[in-house]
């Protein structure tokens, strides 16, 4: 049975792994991304890591999905925030297939995530699916009927710059902007806060945590209302660390895309959860792979 390396490659952490041919992780790694070094370096660990799983494994090809927008045909980044320096430009395809002669695939990592969700997670079965991953930023992912959809220039769906009440999506809904409300409403360090303290407060009755998010599901529900009017969606699935507080935000977000919805599309669709979560990277690589594969 054929086996991938696959690497989800993060800001702060590369998750990497071995998948065979029926979607199984047989294998799973972590490393530090530490992207204030650059691209040159964050390819570099791509390269050893994959050197190490090739020595280990009989391998067929390698799967990688990658925060910053990416040319899918070249295997490469043109553009990326600032987050990791000089990383537009870099060729992961050409990079990987000269090191090891074997065939290399490249997608962004939200778009990863949101053809594992649709392929065999909570979007399966759907015609169109929204996919929202929401932490640091908002990333978006449009998937119709299997295929994801990139736009003219493989930029589509870049839904964290969407303008929004003076300022944008992602500034105005991340996680991370829910974190620093609570800090600034406290007086207190933004360091000794993060979501995980913030819905633990909020549970036990904290005025300030519960506000803040509150604020962040209504901001959520404008901009997925603001979407669906244009894409007109099966399903939204959300995903990102924060939303592992489904039974804490699934009713706040509801309640909030009905305010900002007519009612004849709030009918038609529904909101589900990410089922994949940390894997999610890895997979949606391993898919694009072999969906690029087939094309082939």
């Amino acid at each position: 049975m054929n086996k991938y390396i696959s690497i989800d490659i993060g800001g702060t952490a590369i998750k990497y792994g071995v998948i065979n041919e029926n979607a199984d992780i047989l294998y799973r790694g972590e490393r530090a991304t530490e992207a204030y070094r650059g691209g040159a370096s964050v390819l570099a660990k791509a390269v050893d890591i994959a050197s190490e799983l090739v020595r280990a494994h009989e391998i067929s090809g390698i799967c990688i999905s990658t925060a910053g927008m990416v040319d899918t045909k070249k295997g490469e980044i043109f553009y990326a925030a600032p987050l990791i320096p000089d990383y537009a430009g870099t060729r992961f395809k050409e990079t990987m297939e000269k090191e090891f002669g074997i065939p290399c695939e490249v997608e962004n990592d939200v778009n990863c995530a949101g053809l594992a969700e649709y392929i065999s997670g909570a979007a399966k079965g759907s015609s169109i699916a929204l996919i929202l991953t929401i932490g640091t930023g908002i990333g978006g992912c449009i998937v119709a009927n299997g295929k994801v959809f990139h736009g003219f220039s493989n930029s589509a769906c870049e839904v964290g710059y969407m303008h929004m009440d003076g300022s944008d999506f992602q500034t105005l809904g991340a996680a991370s902007s829910m974190t620093k409300k609570v800090a600034e409403w406290k007086q207190e360090p933004v360091d000794m806060w993060n979501g995980y303290r913030i819905f633990e407060e909020a549970k036990t009755g904290d005025e300030i945590c519960n506000r803040a998010i509150d604020e962040m599901a209504d901001v959520l529900g404008k901009g997925i209302a603001n979407i669906c009017y244009v894409i007109n969606p099966e399903v939204v699935v959300l995903g990102g660390g924060i939303m592992a507080q489904e039974e804490y935000l699934r009713e706040k977000i509801e309640s909030a895309l009905k305010k900002y919805l007519v009612p004849s599309i709030v009918a038609n669709t529904r909101i589900e959860f990410a089922k994949h979560r940390n894997d999610a990277g890895m997979l949606g690589a391993f898919y694009h792979f072999m969906g690029r594969y087939q094309e082939r």
